[in-house]
């Protein structure tokens, strides 16, 4: 059998005519397996690195298409010379484009290398296992197979891993801590916070954060009364007793008064034996809540004298002003006009008492 190379070079009216069919199917299956194997080396090419392939891919194409028509020795000739062209350039890219990679790891590992240093200095603890770390990272930057950098670096991730999960336990176990004692703190504050607005005497508020209830329902254009009460006789009660019974007698009445009243209303202590209540309603409500006072929380009080000294009995009561809080009046105001109402209430009890 005539060889297809020596059948290629001969001009078609010098090829032997007996075996042209045969010679014409091998050449078909021939240019097809050419045509196949640049196919596989274009699908190869791309999936080696897909990055530059796909060029590889058109240019390949382009090749296999030239050899779709009638196939001459020149055309043969010509299409191996591109392809070694196309391989050659393929290579020198895809080359280039891995270096480049590879340098672009490198600059990772060194600023990875950097900051794992920066964090063992700043968590001595770990200061030497970092130093190792970061030992062993510029080292792998150094390398220029990347089979061992990859190796190397799965094998320091793993590591590195180690180490951030134990500072995150030991971060964890402090922040832990720290919150227990953030939250011991706040407890303490808050009930420091507490004693600052209360009357240490009676518990009741004092005259601070009433007047801080006060502006709260003043800025929220919120209705009450303020009711002012001074107990009447009190002076008389620590004159005769002494300060003991007269704090007795104070914190009995503050408790009555407390008790007596709503949830949203608030009693407290203004100074001495004066005595304020702020009420969520208006006027008439206001002198309903008073009636009340007069028959829950004035009367008889059992006050203690001191070890050994006994009991006494003393009635209680009180002179009452009120008022309702008008849109624009301040507390000074309201507070003034209250009072003008509690002094003539007192005026008029000491006129009857005589």
């Amino acid at each position: 059998m005539i060889s297809l190379k020596k059948y290629l070079d001969m001009a078609p009216e010098d090829r032997p005519s007996s075996v042209e069919p045969e010679s014409n199917e091998l050449l078909s299956a021939t240019v097809e397996s050419y045509r196949s194997a640049l196919r596989a080396m274009a699908n190869s090419g791309f999936r080696a690195c897909p990055a530059v392939g796909s060029e590889l891919q058109q240019n390949l194409a382009s090749l296999q298409n030239r050899l779709s028509g009638n196939v001459t020795p020149e055309l043969v000739k010509e299409t191996e010379k591109q392809l070694e062209e196309q391989l050659q350039q393929w290579g020198g890219r895809t080359s280039e484009y891995f270096k480049a990679k590879a340098n672009e790891v490198k600059e990772l590992l060194i600023v990875l290398a950097r900051t794992a240093e920066s964090v063992g200095e700043r968590d001595q603890r770990y200061a030497s296992h970092f130093s190792q770390f970061t030992t062993r990272l510029q080292t792998i930057a150094d390398l220029e197979d990347l089979t061992q950098v990859r190796a190397s670096l799965v094998k320091g991730a793993g590591e590195l891993k180690t180490y951030v999960d134990q500072m995150a336990l030991d971060s964890h176990q402090s922040m832990a801590q720290l919150r227990a004692e953030v939250s011991t703190y706040e407890t303490k504050l808050k009930a420091a916070e507490e004693m600052a607005l209360r009357d240490a005497l009676t518990g009741l508020p004092n005259r601070r954060n009433v007047e801080e209830r006060l502006e709260w329902r003043i800025a929220h254009q919120q209705g009450f009364c303020v009711i002012m009460l001074d107990l009447n006789r009190f002076k008389p009660v620590n004159d005769t007793y002494g300060h003991l019974a007269g704090d007795n007698l104070l914190k009995q009445f503050s408790q009555e008064l407390r008790s007596n009243l709503r949830g949203s209303d608030i009693a407290g202590r203004w100074g001495g034996d004066e005595f304020i209540v702020v009420l969520d309603c208006d006027l008439n409500a206001a002198k309903s809540q008073i009636e009340r006072m007069q028959k829950w929380v004035f009367g008889d009080y059992t006050i203690q004298l001191g070890e050994g000294k006994g009991n006494l009995k003393v009635s209680v009561d009180a002179s009452i002003g009120v008022a309702q809080w008008q849109p624009g009046e301040t507390i000074p105001q309201l507070i003034e006009r209250a009072d003008a109402a509690m002094y003539k209430d007192k005026r008029m009890a000491r006129r009857q008492g005589a």
